[in-house]
């Protein structure tokens, strides 16, 4: 079932308890990876998720209080160790629940490594927008947004880079995150 609006904003604004500076993740920097965005990809598996979907394939990174507490700087120190990436996507979890240390870290990658910077989400677009903040703020710092929360009945597997029906693939203008294209 999905969340109506006020649910949905409710659930946005739960972000998780991480002190400035940190973040947390349910697991090591994956790198060179192929289906998580275009190209080879460094992609962060953050933890924490409100929106707990049936059939969600990583139930393990719903709970706030696990996963790995991780100076940002240390992130970004591995990131640019990585080699032949071409981007970075966040994966969780739900990364719009420590939006403003995914915001810090997608404007390193960007600035200091020239890569692009996709991130998955379980909250629409519109829902990002209207809760405004640290998760506007940080949608405004990607090139694309997998948005929408997986919906078991619409599971379809044809699909690029994204595992149900409902959700979309949005290419955004950074800096200001209107969508240029959807797919």
């Amino acid at each position: 079932m999905v969340d109506t609006l006020e649910v949905s904003l409710k659930k946005i604004k739960k972000t998780a308890d991480v002190p400035d500076g940190y973040i947390r993740v349910s697991g090591p920097i994956e790198h060179d990876n192929i289906v998580n965005g275009e190209g080879l990809r460094a992609v962060l598996w953050t933890q924490s998720c409100p929106i707990h979907c049936m059939g969600c394939q990583n139930p393990e990174t719903w709970d706030y209080s696990k996963g790995i507490l991780v100076k940002i700087e240390d992130i970004e120190k591995e990131l640019a160790s990585l080699k032949g990436q071409a981007g970075l996507t966040f994966c969780g979890g739900e990364p719009f629940v420590q939006p403003k240390a995914c915001k810090e870290i997608a404007d390193y990658v960007r600035k200091e490594l020239n890569w692009n910077v996709w991130s998955f989400s379980g909250f629409t677009r519109e829902i990002i927008e209207k809760a405004g903040g640290d998760a506007f703020e940080f949608l405004k710092s990607l090139d694309v947004l997998i948005d929408g929360p997986f919906i078991l009945e619409q599971r379809d597997l044809s699909l690029r880079f994204r595992g149900s029906r409902n959700q979309r693939l949005l290419r955004l203008e950074v800096g200001i995150g209107k969508i240029l294209a959807i797919e």
